[in-house]
C-alpha cells in the first residue's frame, strides 16, 4: 500500500535572523521568521509526510503558540514526524522538496542538505532529493521577501 502527500511553507526573510533550509545555517544576510528556527524546506517536508496519512500540518502537531516550540530545530520536529508515522506502520519511500528564492544560491548546500534530512529521516540518501530554483525576479520570492518551498513524499506500508 502506498500514501502520497504533498506541502507547501512560505516565510518572510527578516534582518538578524539565522538562515536555516534543510536542516543546515545557510550563510545569509536575512534569515527566516517564524516561531521556529523557520525552516521553511523541512515545515514543506513534514506537512508532506503528515499529508500521506491524512494527519493533517505541522501545524496542529507543533502550534505556534506553544511556547516549548519557539526556536526549535525544524529537525527535531521531522524526527517526531517520522515516528509518528513509523508508529503507525509506515515507512518513507522518498521524498522530494524544491527551493523557490532568489537569494542565496544553494547549489554549494544541495548534498549536504540531502544527507541531513536523510540522516534524519532514516533513509537512504537516492531517497531524498532537493532542488532549488529562482522565480525570475516574479512574486515576493523573485523581490528577495520570503523564501517558499514544496514536498511530496511516497510513503509505503512494509509487507509482513
Amino acid at each position: 500500500m502506498y500514501r502520497i502527500g504533498q506541502g507547501y511553507d512560505v516565510h518572510r526573510l527578516v534582518e538578524d535572523r539565522e538562515l536555516w533550509i534543510c536542516g543546515i545555517k545557510i550563510p545569509h544576510t536575512h534569515g527566516l521568521l517564524g516561531h521556529s528556527d523557520a525552516d521553511v524546506a523541512i515545515h514543506a517536508l513534514c506537512d508532506a509526510i503528515l499529508g500521506a496519512l491524512a494527519l493533517r500540518d505541522i501545524g496542529y502537531h507543533f502550534p505556534d503558540t506553544d511556547p516549548k516550540y519557539k526556536g526549535a530545530d525544524s529537525k527535531l520536529l521531522l524526527a517526531e514526524v517520522c515516528r509518528l508515522i513509523r508508529e503507525k506502520g509506515w515507512e518513507i519511500g522518498n521524498t522530494d522538496i524544491t527551493i523557490m528564492a532568489e537569494a542565496p544560491k544553494f547549489k554549494p548546500y544541495i548534498e549536504t542538505m540531502r544527507q541531513t534530512l536523510a540522516d534524519v529521516m532514516g533513509i537512504a540518501i537516492d531517497c531524498m532529493s532537493v532542488k532549488a530554483t529562482t522565480t525570475e525576479g516574479l512574486g515576493f520570492t523573485g523581490r528577495k521577501e520570503g523564501i517558499a518551498a514544496n514536498a511530496v513524499a511516497l510513503l509505503y506500508k512494509p509487507q509482513p
